[in-house]
């Protein structure tokens, strides 16, 4: 009878899938292609704990930009020293976990399906999946008992709900400073969001402006230019591409004849400095799950698109993922589970106003968020 041989796994073998299975989750994951190490990241991954002791929480450090004009002239720069403002954020972090179960050796004889490599494509995949809504959940400043439609998860014993994640509770609405509405002229503001308040080309002029005048780094690229990343829906992006203003610049901005992003049917697009990229699990409340929608009485259908520079996401990635093999019921199930310490946080800082901080008000420091109605 052709059955696998678990027993036979050895600790390198169990190490190769491991990391198999955390490259193709990494691999499978949108919000990770915007990884990096550095603060030039707009997800900086930290890898390890502060100072290598072990702990449950991890440390990302914001630089704020120096605000004195410095000494001019002959006059003494020694003893007026600028004092370098850093803000320690600190990403806690906590265990997910999955697993799959063989029913028993009949199944797996009368199945032509290999149950080891099934288990690790669709474990990965759920890994992949679940890192995106965090994700996003996180930087759209909505808890984790919310889907990305707008739906409320269902409700599980604890210990098997996002929600129950350590990391969880730190999930913060959109700071005031850094939240806006779309309205119906192509301006943004604040406020409730109106039925009309679509989007458009003038939309994302404004927005990017809004966000150097907010100094919100973006990220840094060839030759020192600065990009930023915004994340719609698929409702936003068709909304986009029938704005005749829209479409007339990434018409022209693009490659002429078939090799134009409008003709290959891109997810991704670039308007004047502006990454766009169409994804699903971006919030949203155009489903009939949806509980609770944008506007002042609850019933505007809308997205909240993300407008992102660098270090708009502190992501915590310890360790290798665990891949563990066992038998149950005297041999006759195989079960394979896989395991990851992970953390996410939306980093804030303390603005500062006239020559005093203000320690009651903490900001969103890579990410707007803008709320924006379905047509």
């Amino acid at each position: 009878m052709a059955t696998t041989n678990f027993a036979a796994l050895t600790n390198e073998q169990k190490t190769v899938w491991s990391r198999d299975f955390w490259r193709q989750a990494r691999n499978n994951s949108f919000i990770m292609q915007f990884s990096g190490q550095g603060p030039n990241a707009l997800v900086q991954t930290i890898s390890e704990l502060t100072k290598n002791e072990k702990g449950a929480r991890a440390v990302l450090t914001l630089i704020a930009e120096l605000e004195g004009d410095g000494a001019v002239g002959d006059y003494a720069l020694e003893n007026n020293e600028e004092a370098i403002k850093a803000y320690d954020t600190v990403v806690r972090i906590d265990q997910m976990r999955n697993a799959n179960r063989l029913a028993g050796r009949m199944a797996d004889q009368k199945s032509i399906v290999n149950f080891r490599e099934t288990s690790r494509d669709v474990l990965s995949y759920w890994y992949a999946d679940r890192i995106d809504q965090l994700a996003f959940l996180t930087l759209s400043g909505i808890s984790y008992t919310k889907r990305p439609n707008g739906a409320t998860r269902p409700v599980a014993a604890t210990g098997l709900n996002l929600s129950d994640l350590e990391f969880a509770a730190d999930v913060t609405a959109p700071s005031a400073a850094r939240h806006l509405v779309a309205k119906a002229d192509g301006t943004v503001g604040t406020g409730a969001l109106l039925a009309n308040g679509n989007i458009g080309y003038k939309t994302i002029v404004n927005l990017k402006a809004f966000a150097k005048d907010s100094f919100v780094r973006g990220v840094k690229g060839t030759g020192g230019e600065e990009m930023y990343h915004m994340f719609v829906t698929p409702t936003i992006m068709a909304q986009l591409k029938l704005d005749t203003d829209f479409l007339a610049n990434v018409r022209n901005a693009g490659a002429r004849g078939t090799g134009n992003v409008l003709f290959q049917g891109s997810d991704s697009v670039m308007v004047d400095g502006v990454m766009i990229h169409e994804f699903r699990h971006v919030y949203h409340t155009d489903s009939a799950a949806a509980d609770g929608k944008f506007g002042a009485d609850g019933t505007v259908n809308g997205t909240r698109v993300l407008f992102c520079g660098a270090q708009a996401l502190g992501m915590a990635d310890l360790g290798n993922a665990e891949w563990v093999e066992d038998i149950f019921d005297y041999g006759n199930q195989a079960g394979i589970s896989c395991s990851k310490i992970l953390g996410f946080l939306k980093p804030t800082f303390r603005p500062v106003f006239g020559s005093t901080a203000d320690n009651t008000v903490r900001e969103d420091f890579g990410v707007i968020a803008m709320d924006v109605a379905h047509a």
